[in-house]
C-alpha cells in the first residue's frame, strides 16, 4: 500500500464532511424549497466541496475514476490508496 502522509486524512475527512452537509441540506431543500438561508448555505457548501476536492487532487491525485478530474500522463488514479486501503 501506498503510504500518505497524515494530512491525507484530515483533508479527506474535511470532504466527506462537507459532502454530508450537501447531501442533508439538499434533503431540506426537497422539503423546503422557499427557504433562502438553505439555499445560501447549500451554494456556500458546494462551493467549499469543489475547492477542497480541487485542493486535494492536486496534492494527492483523483479522489475517483469517472470523469470528476483530469490525469496526467500516465494514468494517475491508480497511484492514490483505492478507497478501501483508506
Amino acid at each position: 500500500m501506498k503510504q500518505v502522509p497524515p494530512q491525507y486524512y484530515s483533508e479527506l475527512e474535511q470532504i466527506q464532511a462537507i459532502d454530508f452537509v450537501i447531501v442533508e441540506l439538499a434533503l431540506y431543500l426537497h422539503t423546503h424549497p422557499d427557504d433562502l438561508d438553505a439555499i445560501q448555505q447549500y451554494n456556500e457548501s458546494v462551493k467549499r466541496s469543489k475547492a477542497l476536492k480541487r485542493n486535494f487532487e492536486k496534492k494527492y491525485g483523483a479522489l475517483t475514476s469517472f470523469g470528476y478530474s483530469y490525469s496526467r500522463h500516465p494514468w494517475e488514479y491508480k497511484e492514490a490508496p483505492w478507497p478501501w486501503q483508506v
